[in-house]
């Protein structure tokens, strides 16, 4: 349950995301955010409010968290700020194992579908990094495609 913990408060962000994905593309676009998380009902879920800001714009999304403490699992939904009022992601579920959480899903792309994999690492009480990849081969190859790296806000 205690899993997110460290990432309550703020954060300053760094995003490195392809622009168009898998679609053999090495074309990213770089930019900066931040992460403001605190938890939720005695811990047992969270949230955190990101602010990106693009080339195109500033934007921002909703990340919600909960444990289920039957299974040890977490369940990561998201909501994109540019289209509130769209469809919540498909959440993705998994655990931390040895300081790395990983998590799983699938939805579509394009009218296809994907798995999603989100990965939790390089915690520290200062530092920590995310990247989100797709597999169009349910899970045999995977394409990183968003890179977050935090930086505890002062």
């Amino acid at each position: 349950m205690h899993d997110f913990d460290f990432l309550v408060g703020n954060w300053r962000s760094h995003h490195r995301k392809l622009r168009e994905r898998l679609a053999n593309s090495h074309d990213w676009e770089e930019f900066d955010g931040t992460l403001s998380m605190h938890e939720l009902m005695d811990g047992h879920a969270n949230v955190d409010d990101n602010v990106f800001y693009t080339k195109e714009g500033t934007y921002r999304g909703v990340g919600l968290r909960s444990y289920d403490p039957q299974t040890a699992q977490w369940a990561i939904w998201w909501l994109d700020g540019r289209d509130p009022f769209g469809q919540l992601d498909p959440p993705v579920k998994g655990h931390f194992e040895n300081g790395v959480g990983t998590f799983y899903s699938t939805d579509t792309l394009r009218g296809k579908p994907v798995r999603v994999r989100f990965v939790w690492s390089g915690i520290t009480k200062t530092t920590a990094h995310w990247e989100q990849a797709y597999s169009a081969d349910d899970g045999k190859t995977w394409e990183v495609n968003w890179v977050m790296d935090f930086t505890r806000a002062p």
